[in-house]
Parts: structure tokens; C-alpha cells; sequence
């Protein structure tokens, strides 16, 4: 393959999705207003903080570390990278829980997930099925395709 002098190979093009940011609104901190992307679809049902035998981590930050290590490796499993996220929604129990923790909450995401920030939605909600999870997290990738 070619390119004209001073273009970028395509094979040196960064191949994870395109954030959306309109002109003129402000710059989002921690999430993108929206993502673009091309490929195949790597999506998880509702993650929550327990290891693989089951229990549950101790505390609101300890949980959601857990939950963005479990996304991190279902995407392993279908050979998506946390660069690939598109969209997280996140579903707590406690809002306040989760305004109280953000930068250690931040910090948990930044040291699993890298500094890629996908589209994400929050919502709190009544309870979650699992008694003992503070959060559960749906995600979405996508894995250009070659």
C-alpha cells in the first residue's frame, strides 16, 4: 500500500472509535458526549463487583474496580481493548455514594481503563438484583474491522 508524501500510512492510524464533541459545547470531563465507530460489536450484560468465585469487593470504589476489571476481561474475551468502549452505563444504588468516591473513582478508572472515555450515562436506581452490589455497568465495544 502507498500514500503520498507526508500522508499517514493507514497502517500508523489510531483505529479506535472517533469522539463526538460538538463545536461550542463544553468539553466533557470523564465521559464523551457521543462515539463513532466501525466493526464488530463486543457488548456485556450488567457487570457487577464480585470476583470469580463470587464475592463481593468490600466498599463502593473497591466494587466498581472490580466491575471495570471484569469488562476489561470480557472484552479480552472478544478481543477488544478498553480503547474499543464506546458506551458505559453505569446503574447505582446510591447517587451521594458515587459523587463522594469520584476521584478515587477516577483514579480506579484511570489505573484498568487507561484514559479512554467512552459516551456514559449514570443512573441510580432502586436496587440491582445482587443484594450486596453498590453499582452494576453495562458496556459496549467495537473492534475495527481488517
Amino acid at each position: 500500500m502507498t500514500t503520498a508524501i507526508g500522508e499517514t500510512p493507514l497502517s500508523a492510524v489510531d483505529d479506535g472509535p472517533e469522539v463526538l464533541n460538538p463545536k461550542h459545547w463544553p468539553v466533557p470531563k470523564g465521559y464523551a458526549n457521543g462515539m463513532m465507530a466501525e466493526g464488530r460489536i463486543v457488548v456485556t450484560g450488567g457487570i457487577v463487583g464480585w470476583d470469580e468465585t463470587g464475592a463481593f469487593a468490600d466498599g463502593f470504589v473497591a466494587q466498581a474496580r472490580q466491575v471495570l476489571e471484569n469488562i476489561r476481561t470480557i472484552l479480552a474475551e472478544g478481543g477488544a481493548e478498553p480503547r474499543h468502549l464506546v458506551r458505559l452505563t453505569w446503574y447505582v444504588v446510591d447517587m451521594d455514594e458515587y459523587l463522594a468516591n469520584l476521584r478515587e473513582l477516577g483514579r480506579a478508572y484511570r489505573e484498568v481503563l487507561g484514559t479512554h472515555y467512552p459516551a456514559m450515562a449514570l443512573v441510580q436506581v432502586v436496587r440491582l438484583v445482587e443484594k450486596a452490589a453498590r453499582l452494576e455497568v453495562e458496556a459496549t465495544a467495537v473492534v475495527p474491522g481488517r
